[in-house]
């Protein structure tokens, strides 16, 4: 396995013994890792806790990392000596044709990275990104893999398949081709999904938003759909049910001691005048109490929804700072978004349907547009 630690120092000099705590001051540094077998395709693994992170086919082989890394200024100390420098670096390292990056800032320095790779076209791209950042990629044929806790995702010129999921960003993807057998899956909870793909692409689309619009320039004999909005019980529905509820003229009370059929007495027998009135006012207490059950039902699930990513977040800075205290431990998978349920859906076929195209939002637009 080779490995190459790269350290940024920053030098605190002379002229900056006045400077105030807390200044900034940008490294740069360009390493690179050789696949061993140049001859098979290779992936590349990316963990960054601050910092954008953009990643570039070329033709070349190796993996060419150029970062720009700024180390915040340490704060004064209280025995009044100085801080001469702090530092935070980035591990490269490769081993079986995977080449993995790993960025986490000095737990006590702090400060970011900025990332500019160059890999090999048919990269497939791995990305579990932290908190602050954006990612972007353009120009490789592998598959992308993204998991970001915050920022925006482009991808451009998307040949392979396509997984992304953001909890705070825009998603933005253009796509040069699409492939069978390798489908594309989009999800945003607080962010839009904008995908533009060539005009005679062949897919199977379906699209969900809670709280934004789908919208499309595809012409509605190309791009074939159908709508639907899931919700709770309808009225209809929930009159059938209040109707259920309800004993038939001359049918016998549960613990009555009646029999099916027996002539109805004067208990059982329907009220002339009022029978009708008195089902319709009970109906339409069940559906109030229906629509009051419904509503709490919907702000529970929201407010789940926010716990679990509130908890998400917490485990996201967990998974750093365990990376930045011992680089050795193993880094926990992210744990998967909350699955979203309800809203608007439209699925449908563009050019008579192929590759499966999906794309989820919480709060959010979707647009699906023709590739300029």
């Amino acid at each position: 396995m080779n490995t190459i630690r790269i350290p940024t120092l920053l030098l605190l000099g002379a002229a900056l013994v006045l400077a105030p705590a807390g200044l900034l001051r940008a490294d740069q540094t360009t390493s690179q890792a050789t696949p061993s077998d140049p001859s098979k395709p290779v992936t590349l693994r990316i963990r960054v806790w601050h910092g954008d992170v953009s990643v570039h086919g070329y033709d070349g082989k190796d993996v060419v990392v150029k970062a720009d890394s700024e180390a915040a200024g340490p704060a004064p100390r209280k025995d009044g000596m100085r801080v001469l420098s702090a530092s935070s670096g980035y591990t490269l390292a490769e081993k079986d044709n995977v080449v993995t990056l790993e960025y986490a800032p000095d737990a006590q320095g702090g400060g970011s990275a900025d990332f500019d790779i160059s890999v090999p076209k048919a990269t497939s791209v791995v990305v579990a990104n932290s908190a602050h950042g954006d990612f972007a990629c353009t120009g490789v044929t592998g598959d992308i893999d993204v998991k970001t806790m915050g920022g925006d995702v482009r991808l451009g010129q998307v040949c392979g398949g396509a997984l992304v999921e953001t909890m705070n960003g825009d998603i933005d993807v253009n796509v040069k081709e699409l492939t069978q057998s390798r489908p594309l899956s989009f999800t945003s909870m607080h962010g839009e999904v904008t995908l533009r793909v060539p005009a005679d692409a062949k897919a199977c689309i379906r699209f969900r938003t809670h709280r934004g619009v789908i919208l499309t320039n595809f012409d509605d004999k190309v791009l074939v759909t159908k709508t639907e909005i899931t919700r709770h019980k309808s009225h209809s529905e929930a009159k059938a049910h209040a109707t259920d509820g309800f004993l038939a003229p001359g049918a016998p009370k549960a613990g009555s001691g009646e029999t099916p059929g027996a002539p109805a007495t004067a208990q059982t027998a329907p009220r002339a005048g009022s029978d009708d009135d008195w089902r319709s006012d009970v109906r339409e207490s069940i559906r109030e109490a229906t629509t009051e059950a419904a509503d709490a039902a919907r702000e529970a699930a929201e407010a789940a929804r926010e716990g679990v990513e509130a908890a998400r977040e917490g485990m996201e800075e967990a998974r750093f700072q365990i990376q930045m205290t011992d680089s050795n431990a193993p880094i926990p998978p992210v744990p998967p978004l909350p699955p979203m349920t309800g809203g608007k859906i439209v699925s449908g076929t563009l050019n008579g349907g192929g590759v499966e195209i999906q794309a989820a939002t919480l709060n959010g637009d979707i647009v699906l547009k023709k590739a300029e």
